[in-house]
């Protein structure tokens, strides 16, 4: 996956601007996730406009990241840390490099994937990352302290925790899903370390997020 990384480094040190792909993707995916998804978005305002930003979330579904993503445009573009198998197809992997995001091996301490966020939080991106590092769908899953040390990594940089839920009912149609997106800042304790911070976050996320069960299509994990 360095090739991957590589071409991400090249595409993305441009900071808060908002890459034209991934323009084009929010706006093909805005009637499914805002019409079709009835989204209603909450404390929106919570998201800098500008500066290091780090986006947590919880990831109880495939289609996560695109609600993020549509529900968080009004003010930014998110520079997600997404599973690196998805780069072994070319056109996909063209498409998400295109868009700015950032493949990662889960589970593996991906050091250069951490160091490209980093470098997009340097150059005042809003980088996203589930710490739940795969779908749990409320499962207790063990914390990893990447996220942690995104927040901590550039100093001024804003945490914001992302509440995403009924996004699994996207894949139930003809049932129309409702869609919540809620977003509050996080304040850091210096003393506190990237594992604790991820802990805490996490928690407080989930406090708002209670556990769901997996449609038939999306069963399988991710």
């Amino acid at each position: 996956m360095r090739r991957a990384h590589r071409v991400v480094d090249d595409a993305l040190v441009s900071g808060d601007r908002s890459l034209p792909v991934y323009r084009l993707v929010v706006a093909l995916a805005t009637p499914i996730v805002r019409w079709w998804g009835r989204l209603e978005v909450v404390g929106l305002d919570c998201v800098p406009l500008t500066g290091p930003t780090v986006l947590m979330g919880n990831h109880d579904s495939h289609w996560d990241p695109v609600v993020a993503a549509v529900a968080t445009a009004p003010r930014r573009q998110i520079r997600a840390l997404a599973k690196a198998s998805l780069w072994r197809s070319r056109p996909l992997a063209w498409l998400l490099n295109a868009m700015g995001q950032i493949p990662i091996e889960r589970g593996r301490g991906d050091t250069e994937a951490l160091a490209a966020a980093i470098e997009q939080l340097r150059a005042g991106a809003c980088v996203g990352v589930f710490p739940e590092g795969t779908i749990s769908r409320g499962a207790t899953l063990r914390a990893h302290s990447g996220a942690g040390r995104l927040a901590v990594a550039i100093p001024d940089t804003q945490v914001v925790c992302g509440v995403l839920t009924g996004s699994v009912d996207i894949a139930r149609f003809p049932k129309r899903p409702r869609l919540r997106v809620e977003y509050f800042e996080l304040q850091l304790d210096r003393e506190e370390t990237p594992l604790a911070l991820t802990r805490r976050a996490l928690a407080a996320i989930r406090a708002k997020a209670p556990p769901v069960a997996a449609s038939r299509r999306e069963s399988g994990g991710a």
